[in-house]
Formats: structure tokens, C-alpha cells, sequence
């Protein structure tokens, strides 16, 4: 879903408020290659725009993990002095962002955020905000390299999904059976970490392994809990679920915490300390992990105003300032890398709020 664990929370929906200026007009767009392969001229002592207006487009409203993503994104656009917006689908569907893109388009933002459902869906859309002058960052899930700018990944996706893969070995102790609960089929993070998951699994230090299977709860709570139910009663045997996804990770735990697998099934994976709390405090969950949510939003709207401010266009090797999270260095295409995933365990999840 779904990394400085914990640096803040990277992950608040961004909401923004953005009214359409009449009379503006936007300069064409000379970087429609994306991913650091503008033609651009960036200059890193131009100085920052206020009034910057920028429309966070998470995966879906009403979601714990996005919503504190685009918090975020809020936090920072105040420190900016910009106008924030939150728009977005009620579902996680490949399509259901394009409709919301092309209003940003009409309206005349300065720079789209967004975590796409699907990275190609909405790249035609996406292109097009492009060409018409809007600043494209991805955030959290990426789109396509060639329609966006620069994209704030969590953490390294090699990073996470070798995470991923430890926890669930010392949960197994070494050996035994584990199921995925992913969320979307589509969704580009989660296709991305558990494709490192399979070649983790591969090594011989984890021969004792054996992935049972990947299922999809869509990101959407009860669909989530009724496939934790599922994989528990197609695998008897199961020793672990992993769910790489915070909708995903705490239905599982909700249901097993009230089951008669409580304790003999582990449940770990990507989750908020705040939701996973009281699944830790009873015990059904051991450890899991993550990056601050509301970094990742603060940091994708730091982004953004620097390439509405021209202090970059997403090329490799540039530098821009990140206000509390210091200086960020954009690496190979376009990537802007958050930090390290934290884990999370009873003995310190007190120490974390979000």
C-alpha cells in the first residue's frame, strides 16, 4: 500500500483546494520524456514559487494509509505557501483516475500528484497534462517512466521486498507455508515487491519457504478480510500471511485476532502503527513494517514545487531541498527514494503516532 517508516507519514492524502485561475496560461511543456529525460535547463537557485497549486490524486479516498499520505502533502504546501487539492476515486480501478486528471487539466494546476492504480492507464492523460504545462509526480505507486517527472518511491523496491521475505521467515522459523494478500492485480509497488519476494524466495537460505499463493483484496476492507478467510481455509497448513498492503494487513489481522488460528498463523507485512496497535498489544501480530506515510506526501509536494519552480525537471543527479527531510538527490529515472522501512514489534510501537 502501501519508507522512512516512520519519518512522519509519508503517506496523508493530499488535499487540495484549487480553484481554476481564469486568465492563466500555462508555458508548453519541454519534458514530455519523463523519468529524468527532460530537455529542460533546470536551476537550482531559482527561487521556490509560492501559490504553487497542486492536486494530489491518491489510489482511492477514504483510505487510512492515503489519507495520511496526502496530509503530508498538505503539511508541506502550507510551509510553501501553495494551494493544495485532494481529489480522487472511491475505488482502486486501473481507469478511475483519468476522468479526475482531466479536470486537474481544465482547472489548470501547476503539478498533479498522484499514485496510480495502474501505471498505463493513465498515462495518456497524464501526458496530456504534460503538454499543457502541469508538473507530473508520482508518488507511492509509479505510472509509466515516460508520463510523469519524478517519482517518491517508499523505500528501494528491492529494499522492501527483502523485508518482506525476513519477516515472514522468522515468523515461519525458517520454514513452512505463506500466502500474499496483495491489493489490486494492477497495482505497480505491490507487483513490484512481491516480484523481489519470488526471487528472495528462490535463494537457499530460503529453501525452507514455500509461497502458496497471491491473493487480491482490492485495497478494500471486507474484500481483504473475506480473502485472509479464504487462504486460511484452502491452506490448512499455512504458516504465515504477508500482506503488502495496509488495508490488506490489518483485515487479515482482524480476522485471525478473532479466530481459532490466533497464534498459530502469523500475519505481517506493510501497516500503520496506529491501525496495527491493538493487533500487536493482543498478540496476533509479532512485526511488520513501514515508512512514514506523511513523509512520502511531504516529500512528493516538496518535489513538485521545485519543478513548478524550475529548481529541477527530474533529470539524475540533481539536488533539491525537502524542508524537515533535508537534501534529496533524484536518482536513475526520476526516482526520489524516501528512506529505509522501519519495523515495528511491541517493544517499540509505542514510540510511533500515525
Amino acid at each position: 500500500m502501501t519508507r522512512r517508516l516512520l519519518a512522519g507519514a509519508v503517506s496523508a492524502a493530499l488535499v487540495l483546494t484549487l480553484a481554476a485561475c481564469g486568465g492563466t496560461t500555462k508555458n508548453d511543456s519541454s519534458s514530455s520524456g519523463g523519468g529524468g529525460q527532460s530537455t529542460a535547463q533546470a536551476d537550482p537557485n531559482a527561487a521556490t514559487k509560492t501559490g504553487v497549486k497542486m492536486a494530489f490524486l491518491p489510489k482511492q479516498l477514504n483510505n487510512p494509509y492515503s489519507d495520511i499520505e496526502v496530509g503530508g502533502g498538505k503539511a508541506a504546501l502550507d510551509e510553501l505557501k501553495g494551494e493544495y487539492k485532494l481529489v480522487g476515486p472511491n475505488d482502486a480501478s486501473a481507469s478511475s483516475q483519468v476522468s479526475y486528471i482531466n479536470t486537474l487539466i481544465q482547472q489548470q494546476q501547476d503539478v498533479i500528484g498522484i499514485a496510480a492504480n495502474d501505471p498505463n492507464a493513465v498515462c495518456p492523460s497524464l501526458n496530456q497534462a504534460r503538454n499543457a504545462g502541469i508538473k507530473v509526480v508520482a508518488f507511492d505507486s509509479d505510472a509509466a517512466k515516460d508520463c510523469r517527472d519524478v517519482f517518491i518511491n517508499q523505500a528501494t523496491t528491492q529494499g522492501i521486498g527483502e523485508q518482506l521475505v525476513k519477516m515472514a521467515s522468522e515468523l515461519a522459523d525458517g520454514s513452512g507455508e505463506i500466502a500474499i494478500l496483495s491489493a489490486t492485480p494492477n497495482a505497480t509497488n505491490q507487483n513490484a515487491w512481491i516480484e523481489v519476494v519470488k526471487q528472495e524466495l528462490a535463494k537457499p537460505q530460503y529453501a525452507g519457504l514455500k509461497l502458496d499463493k497471491i491473493a487480491y483484496g482490492n485495497d478494500d476492507d471486507q474484500k481483504s478480510f473475506q480473502e485472509a478467510q479464504g487462504l486460511l481455509q484452502s491452506f490448512p497448513n499455512l504458516k504465515v500471511i504477508v500482506s503488502p498492503t495496509t488495508v490488506g494487513i490489518a483485515a487479515a489481522a482482524r480476522y485471525i485476532s478473532s479466530s481459532s488460528y490466533k497464534g498459530k498463523v502469523a500475519v505481517t507485512g506493510l501497516g500503520t502503527p496506529n491501525q496495527m496497535r491493538q493487533y500487536v498489544k493482543d498478540g496476533t501480530v509479532r512485526q511488520f513494517a513501514l515508512w512514514n506515510p506523511a513523509d512520502i506526501g511531504y516529500l512528493a509536494a516538496y518535489a513538485g514545487v521545485a519543478l513548478a519552480s524550475g529548481q529541477i525537471t527530474g533529470a539524475e543527479g540533481q539536488k533539491f531541498k525537502a524542508g524537515k527531510l533535508g537534501e534529496y538527490t533524484i536518482g536513475a529515472g526520476g526516482e526520489i527514494v524516501l528512506g529505509p522501512p522501519t519495523v515495528f514489534t511491541a517493544q517499540n510501537i509505542d514510540q510511533y503516532n500515525f
